[in-house]
């Protein structure tokens, strides 16, 4: 399983930030965490009393948003095409 997270992880990297070693872009932690909310959504929907995966859920959610907010104020055309590649607003 570990191999398939790095796998997940370098696959994410090369998507977003334009090569796999670029782990610093804004777009790439952007679509690291949606991945991680993501999972954490799915666990979460099985074990509904588990509060401190549900804390950190929240956490992540709020980080995102913070980049998601620097990103949208630095790179308008950059958050839209990011927003709509990793489907976020509707």
């Amino acid at each position: 399983m570990p191999t398939l997270v790095a796998d997940k992880k370098t696959k994410i990297f090369a998507e977003f930030g334009g090569k796999e070693t670029n782990t610093g872009s804004i777009e790439a932690q952007i679509a690291l965490l949606t991945e991680r909310i993501a999972h954490i959504s799915k666990h979460l929907q099985q074990n509904k009393k588990d509060f401190s995966s549900n804390r950190g859920l929240l956490q992540l959610v709020g980080e995102r948003k913070s980049l998601l907010t620097y990103l949208s104020k630095h790179n308008l055309q950059g958050y839209r095409e990011l927003i709509e590649k990793l489907g976020l607003r509707k």
